[in-house]
């Protein structure tokens, strides 16, 4: 066995199982925590469930009366979250990788937009940590966790791009891999966002639309409008 083999094998299913355990165990945490009622007016304790869930979805766009200064620090993140999306279940080699592990599939995207996505990606990503070491306040609130978090989410991109030689097409009618040791190297970094993800601020993709559902019912209860 060769690095890909060990990558694709032992050291993949140790890093799905740490993340499926590490995710479970946050998420069970956190529902074992105790329920604290917010004191409020009695006409404002209707304020529930529906409401901090469409409160959560409709003010994920920022309104208007922003300083244009704020306008790309307030657009970075979509276009980075986006981008990801777009990238990891729009590609064909991936929506492939995706099918010998669970068995599902759905139809992919043309190769540019894949290009043009991974691009667009890879500049938000850099303007974030742009961002993170010229703002004196990101500068100062910033953490070891952010650092690691930007370096794996960084690394799988990079290591992508190293990876593309060919089209999609062209990958997928192989029946080997032609760079063993570049895609061992970006499927190594993909473990390694796996392994990290239930420990650091990668969790937010599972607890942003709970954390922003609380945050609008602690508003709404206090007469805050929406």
């Amino acid at each position: 066995m060769d690095l890909l083999d060990w990558v694709r094998g032992p050291l993949l299913i140790v890093s799905i199982a740490i993340f499926v355990v590490g995710v479970s165990w946050r998420l069970f945490s956190l529902w074992r925590m105790p329920v604290l009622h917010a004191p409020g007016a009695p006409a404002r304790q209707a304020f529930g469930l529906g409401a901090a869930f469409n409160a959560a979805l409709t003010r994920m766009v920022p309104r208007g009366g922003f300083h244009p200064s704020a306008t790309l620090v307030t657009v970075n993140p979509y276009v980075f979250h986006i981008g990801l999306a777009v990238v990891f279940l729009g590609y064909a080699p991936h929506i492939a990788f995706i099918r010998r592990l669970s068995g599902l599939s759905w139809p992919a995207l043309p190769d540019m937009v894949m290009y043009l996505a991974a691009s667009a990606t890879l500049m938000s990503l850099l303007l974030a940590l742009m961002f993170r070491l010229t703002d004196p306040v990101l500068k100062r609130i910033s953490k070891a966790d952010d650092w690691i978090t930007w370096i794996v989410t960084f690394l799988p991109f990079i290591t992508g791009m190293a990876v593309i030689g060919d089209s999609s097409a062209t990958i997928l009618a192989r029946d080997h891999a032609i760079y063993r040791g570049p895609l061992a190297v970006h499927l190594l970094s993909l473990e390694l966002l796996l392994v990290w993800f239930p420990f650091g601020k990668l969790m937010h993709a599972f607890l942003v639309l709970p954390a922003r559902m609380q945050l609008a019912t602690f508003f709404g209860r206090r007469g805050v409008r929406s």
